[in-house]
């Protein structure tokens, strides 16, 4: 089973490298960029266990390590044969 987190800045944190990015595309001739945000994907390779266990340990995780939920939201999808 792989399971695949999406953590990214909540609304209303700054974020200067997404703003660096927008506006270096907007000199580069992309001016229909208004922002961009950076995040991280994060892709997790584990056993197979039934999906339930899975969605409440991954989600441990992400409380724990992987987001720093004072200012990161994330998301994260279950691939593979979940029992």
């Amino acid at each position: 089973m792989k399971a695949i987190v999406h953590v990214g800045l909540k609304p209303g944190v700054l974020d200067p490298q997404g703003k660096a990015i927008a506006d270096t595309l907007g000199r580069m001739g992309f001016a229909e960029v208004q922002g961009a945000r950076i995040g991280k994907v994060i892709e997790l390779d584990m056993d197979d266990v039934p999906a339930e266990q899975a969605e409440a340990r991954v989600r441990d995780m992400c409380e724990k390590l992987l987001a720093n939920t004072v200012i990161e939201t994330y998301r994260f999808e279950l691939i593979g044969d979940a029992q």
